[in-house]
């Protein structure tokens, strides 16, 4: 038997295939594949080269589990699912939304809260009895902060109120600016204003806000913000899905793969003064990891088979390659 998994964010694409047993066949690499930046016909363009650099060869798959960035509603997994399946990759395919390879790969029960801080931020929650929590992850317009793209355009906000004095003065006043080779915070803006600088590359910013909050109050503000974002997404998806027992909550994304002991700690507190206090995950896998678990679930292979596929992608991430093995 053949799986096929795949993790596709806002701004990497993992793919892999690997045996009924665990053992990799294939592993691709590619740019963001998500369909709320690239649209579905983008989306699935990406995939076709992936597949094909991983070694289908026009064989198809026994099973494919596909979490995609961007797919935050019943409907869009299911326009995902009708588009996607038409390639034939696979004989049966699920389709939803990445968070959920976050918690997959970051507790070893099959419940708990995963959130995800990469470009964006998103959240969901699976009960004990199976109930679900999912939040839209629209940005601003649904509420949401605490993606990279927040945290850096903050750090930009307060580096333009440190240097014309509506804000307090903060280190970002200059670290923003030598960032991308500018002068002064205003010089950022006015960059991004006329379309030198995409506002995207922001999202750069959020490394060095955090790095500085350990000696700025100014970024610990900003840090702080985030920890009580997270807790935030915890303890709505703890109300709604009506538990009484503690659950882990599975931190992923590139902001959470890099977080201080600081910021963790900050996160740590606020879970434990929940009702029920929620226990803290930071997860230490590729989420490539999780969804190769899932597609493993679904054609019920063994717990041998889940450490092998586990074993193998871990290697073959942290050597960056991209192979078509055996």
């Amino acid at each position: 038997m053949i799986v096929l998994a795949v993790d596709g964010g806002n701004s990497k694409t993992d793919l892999a295939l690997l045996d009924g047993g665990g053992t990799l066949l294939g592993y691709a690499r590619g740019p963001l594949s998500s369909p709320h930046h690239i649209g579905l016909n983008g989306c699935a363009t990406v995939l076709q080269e992936l597949v094909d650099q991983a070694g289908l060869d026009g064989r198809r798959a026994d099973f494919a589990q596909i979490l995609l960035a961007g797919l935050d509603f019943p409907d869009e997994e299911e326009r995902a699912l009708v588009m996607l399946r038409a390639r034939g990759w696979a004989a049966r395919m699920r389709v939803g939304n990445d968070t959920f390879a976050v918690l997959r790969a970051g507790t070893d029960r099959d419940y708990g809260i995963a959130i995800t801080c990469g470009a964006g931020i998103n959240c969901i929650g699976v009960g004990p009895d199976g109930r679900r929590a999912r939040f839209p992850a629209l940005g601003a317009i649904s509420g949401d902060w605490g993606g990279g793209q927040d945290v850096g355009l903050a750090g930009l906000e307060a580096a333009a109120r440190s240097a014309d004095g509506r804000g307090p003065t903060s280190v970002l006043e200059q670290l923003v600016p030598q960032h991308f080779g500018y002068d002064s915070p205003i010089d950022v803006a006015r960059a991004i204003h006329g379309g030198e600088l995409p506002e995207r590359r922001t999202l750069e910013l959020a490394p060095i806000v955090l790095s500085a909050a350990a000696d700025d109050p100014v970024a610990a503000g900003i840090e702080r913000r985030l920890a009580d974002e997270i807790v935030a997404l915890a303890r709505a998806a703890l109300t709604r899905l009506a538990v009484t027992e503690p659950l882990d909550v599975v931190v992923g994304g590139g902001l959470m793969r890099s977080a201080s002991p600081r910021l963790l700690a900050l996160i740590e507190e606020g879970l434990s003064g929940l009702a029920p206090p929620a226990r803290l995950r930071r997860l230490e896998l590729p989420p490539i990891v999780g969804v190769a678990l899932l597609a493993l679930d679904g054609i019920g292979a063994d717990e041998r088979a889940h450490e092998r596929a586990r074993d193998e992608l871990v290697d073959v991430v942290a050597r960056g390659e991209q192979a078509v093995i055996g």
